[in-house]
């Protein structure tokens, strides 16, 4: 390696990791006050308090590495200014772009750590985090599970005790159900077979129903049951996808599949994953262009002000983008694209005389 380049990578990651702890801190100072909020009629230990916000951390801490490289990219530039560092560069030889790659190689490596290892982390311990939150919570009680052998779900209501389960989905209804009835003890009351549930309603209606009970059985044309679940929040039941690493994304797809669940909140997740290190790679060079375009302005408040502003925008963008895909209103492909190429563009046309200036 190069004295010139070990010099940058070293500055670099002197400023990530400057970034980052700051940005941890704050993450972590804004997650003690949602759960101090979340928590203020509930009895809890501080420490429990204090536990919850360090597991949510690296979870959002995920979703704002944009923010982080580009801030870190505008102080790794304002050092080389302040000390005049990159005119000495510029009068040795080494030019813009030379700086310019080898910055983008270090910010795709890190790329590539965060998707590959950090995110793996970071989804272990959100899930970890709504596991130990999920008691707390109005519909702690409930729970919805999706595996090979079909969708399972348990249920308490009207002081019963519901484990249901079914095949697969289609449209309103669960096909292949069976659903057993206990008293809160876990004593068996009743069960309840059929080919057909209607699960458009929270109360739902069995159809074609073999029930039983005490070791017999009757057949009735339609029973209503009482649940918390409906078609809607059934096929929301993964609604926070950033809990399940990139393998058990796909073992989910898989299992939506067989459901015939939509899967498109899945496949937006897993793209997002796979093309996060494009993005932040895009993202560093766009913030290194705009901090080469005004290197002669003097103040760096403004500097930073600039890059703040843009990355404000590229996240309203990408967000846009997202939504349109998560609502089916374009192509997956699309939504997700379309926010790198525009930023791609975005750079080709700010690179133009990069060495020049």
């Amino acid at each position: 390696m190069n004295v010139y380049t070990k010099f940058l990578t070293i500055l670099f990651l002197k400023s990530l990791i400057f970034i980052t702890t700051i940005t941890i801190s704050l993450v972590f100072i804004l997650n003690l006050l949602s759960e101090l909020d979340f928590f203020k009629n509930i009895n809890t230990e501080t420490y429990f308090l204090l536990f919850l916000s360090v597991l949510n951390a690296p979870s959002m801490l995920f979703e704002i590495f944009p923010f982080i490289l580009l801030i870190t990219t505008q102080l790794f530039f304002i050092k080389l200014f302040n000390n005049n560092e990159i005119e000495v560069f510029k009068y040795s030889g080494l030019k813009n772009s030379k700086i310019l790659g080898i910055i983008s190689i270090n910010a795709l490596l890190v790329g590539l750590i965060i998707t590959t290892l950090f995110y793996n982390l970071s989804s272990n311990l959100k899930n970890f985090y709504l596991e130990l939150k999920s008691p707390f919570t109005s519909d702690g009680k409930y729970l919805a599970v999706i595996t090979n052998n079909g969708l399972w779900i348990k249920d308490e209501v009207n002081e019963k005790i519901l484990i249901i389960n079914a095949s697969k989905i289609e449209r309103n209804f669960l096909i292949d159900g069976f659903i057993s009835e206990f008293d809160k003890n876990y004593n068996i009351q009743k069960n309840y077979k059929s080919k057909k549930i209607d699960i458009s309603k929270n109360q739902w209606e069995i159809l074609d129903v073999k029930i039983y009970e005490n070791n017999n059985y009757k057949k009735e044309e339609k029973v209503k049951l009482q649940t918390n679940f409906d078609y809607k929040k059934i096929q929301s039941l993964y609604s926070n996808l950033s809990s399940l690493s990139l393998n058990e994304l796909y073992e989910l797809r898989k299992n939506y599949i067989k459901l015939n669940i939509s899967i498109t909140e899945v496949n937006l997740q897993i793209l997002k994953i796979i093309t996060y290190p494009i993005y932040l790679l895009l993202i560093v060079i766009f913030s290194a262009l705009v901090m080469l375009n005004v290197k002669q302005i003097k103040g760096n408040t403004f500097k930073i002000t600039i890059g703040l502003f843009a990355s404000v925008l590229i996240y309203y963008l990408n967000n846009f983008f997202y939504v349109l895909g998560s609502t089916e209103k374009t192509n997956l492909i699309i939504s997700i694209s379309c926010p790198l190429i525009l930023l791609s563009i975005t750079n080709l046309l700010m690179i133009n005389k990069v060495n020049e200036k």
